[in-house]
């Protein structure tokens, strides 16, 4: 997890860091889990399980909000392990967490415009036990019951459970359902992208970071196939779900993916047009793209060039990501770009919680979380026709 600190988040926070070596062998099941040596940021906070919360300007009103939750993936069995067995994973209860947080976003006095779910809606075990439809019915009636419309990611859990032709068809395909107009990607090769307006001059995209993968693709494609071979390019392990251990190169997994050019171009044409009219975008993906926003074994594959696309653009304010289930942030100041992954419900104990509110502004993000999600503040960069709010000298140092 990145232990770079945004400059804006509250000062009352203590960090403490821990060095944490993980010696036991590696092998992948379902799910993201490492062997690798990693900085872990524990807070003063974590111990209690209580965020610390930001002060907001008490006469301001956000133009919108909207939920976070990422990573449920729910299963109707007992509690387990990753594979290392270092971190328990709450399959059964983790339902219960998200009932929290839709009766939070139900009850709360600004009702949120709509709700962000960053894939791994279900976990894989359920193909293995035949229950893939009745954990997703499962899962969507108790979203369905909150006040907003549900814009679903696709993780790698999306494809251990269904086709991507399923996908294309199902209730996960938020184009099909939304209530608000949106803007497909080219249908070619089916790719699952699209952006959205929820109000004037603000725009929220939705990536498919499995366009290029293993997963999801019939092994005779022409796309399976360029698949295998870039992975094979990297990754030389008879088990494609386990990396090699050399830095970056351990995101060459068979449960991570990437963009196509066709994607990328789609990308570049919608920032485009938010530059144009300067809109604030949100770029959304189930895999981080930024190195020190997570660890690089759940990195995209060509996250490189996903970044050159969004570094070509001063319109993109923040990136926000799951499959991370420990969660990070880095803040790339080259462009102001705040490059979130939220912390995942599975491996949240049921006494805890795992989502956020997001409180949106002219000048900025405010994100409120909940259990061992960190409250933050992400400045969006001045823009020299715009008038400074004195606000923002509270979340500065």
């Amino acid at each position: 997890m990145s232990t770079t600190e945004d400059t804006e988040h509250n000062t009352n926070s203590l960090a403490v860091f821990h060095h944490v070596t993980l010696f036991t062998p590696y092998r992948y099941v379902f799910g993201v889990s490492r062997n690798i040596t990693f900085l872990r940021r524990v807070s003063k906070h974590t111990l209690t399980d209580v965020s610390p919360r930001m002060e907001s300007c008490p006469e301001q009103t956000p133009l919108f909000t909207f939920g976070v939750i990422a990573d449920i993936q729910y299963a109707d069995i007992d509690d387990g392990f990753n594979f290392t067995r270092t971190r328990r994973r709450y399959y059964r209860s983790s339902l219960q967490l998200l009932k929290n947080a839709i009766d939070c976003w139900r009850e709360s006095t600004v009702k949120p415009e709509f709700i962000l779910q960053l894939g791994d809606i279900i976990d894989g075990f359920n193909k293995n036990h035949d229950t893939s439809h009745r954990a997703l019915d499962t899962v969507l009636t108790e979203l369905s019951s909150g006040p907003a419309e549900v814009h679903h990611v696709w993780g790698n859990h999306e494809f251990y459970n269904f086709s991507r032709s399923e996908l294309l068809r199902s209730r996960l395909n938020s184009t099909l359902h939304s209530e608000k107009s949106v803007n497909a990607a080219p249908a070619d090769g089916e790719v699952y992208a699209y952006s959205f307006s929820p109000v004037p001059g603000f725009t929220f995209v939705i990536l498919d970071g499995y366009d290029v993968s293993l997963l999801g693709r019939e092994e005779s494609s022409d796309r399976y196939r360029d698949s295998l071979s870039l992975i094979r390019e990297h990754n030389d392990n008879d088990d494609l779900n386990c990396p090699v251990f050399k830095g970056l190169e351990e995101r060459y997994t068979m449960f991570n993916g990437g963009f196509s050019k066709v994607q990328l171009d789609w990308l570049d044409s919608v920032l485009s047009s938010c530059d144009e009219k300067q809109d604030r975008v949100t770029v959304v993906c189930h895999l981080p793209v930024h190195p020190d926003s997570t660890t690089p074994i759940c990195l995209a594959w060509n996250y490189d060039e996903l970044l050159a696309v969004l570094r070509s653009h001063r319109c993109v304010v923040c990136f926000m990501a799951g499959h991370d289930h420990e969660g990070g942030y880095h803040k790339d100041e080259d462009t102001g770009t705040h490059h979130l992954t939220l912390e995942g419900v599975i491996e949240t104990p049921p006494d805890s919680n795992a989502f956020a509110t997001v409180s949106v502004y002219e000048d900025r993000m405010e994100l409120r979380g909940y259990g061992r999600v960190r409250d933050r503040v992400f400045l969006f960069p001045w823009r020299p026709q715009e008038q400074h709010d004195e606000c923002n000298d509270r979340f500065t140092d």
